[in-house]
């Protein structure tokens, strides 16, 4: 499939463990939700806690070890964000590239990335007042915004 907004189709990516059943892993589905409860509290987002597992604790794939993802043992312990953790990284990009053309204006090129940006943040936005992660009043206001995500 394409990339959004240009002709190149990317193969990179990560795959999965091909067995299901990891022996070599040291820790239960009882203590993994609580490393993943403890890396929460200490203000890390999914991504990063995912990365932290995998990388330090040697935990490849939460779903298989605790049959949850680290978004749903998250919500089940409200500790969840209210935005989306792929909206704030965009919200952020915007905020920095609109940051940025304040100084330079004549900068066509980071231009062209903040309608991109927008664009992709407006998409979002559609999609997840359709999944209802975001209330269907919720409208999109870069200066409400900052201060939220900042």
């Amino acid at each position: 499939m394409a990339r959004m907004h240009s002709g190149k189709k990317g193969k990179s990516g990560s795959t999965k463990p091909h067995n299901k059943k990891n022996t070599w892993i040291r820790y239960t589905a009882k203590e993994a939700e609580q490393l993943i409860i403890k890396l929460a509290k200490a203000g890390n987002s999914k991504s990063v806690i995912g990365l932290t597992l995998r990388d330090s604790y040697g935990i490849p794939d939460t779903k298989t070890l605790t049959k949850k993802t680290i978004g749903e043992i998250l919500e089940e312990n409200k500790l969840s964000t209210e935005l989306p953790e792929d909206f704030i990284a965009l919200i952020k990009r915007e905020i920095e590239i609109a940051k940025h053309m304040e100084k330079n204006k004549k900068d066509f090129v980071a231009k062209r990335g903040l309608q991109l940006t927008e664009s992709k943040i407006k998409r979002l936005t559609k999609y997840y007042k359709r999944v209802g992660k975001l209330p269907e009043d919720w409208k999109y206001d870069r200066e409400k915004v900052k201060l939220l995500v900042g």
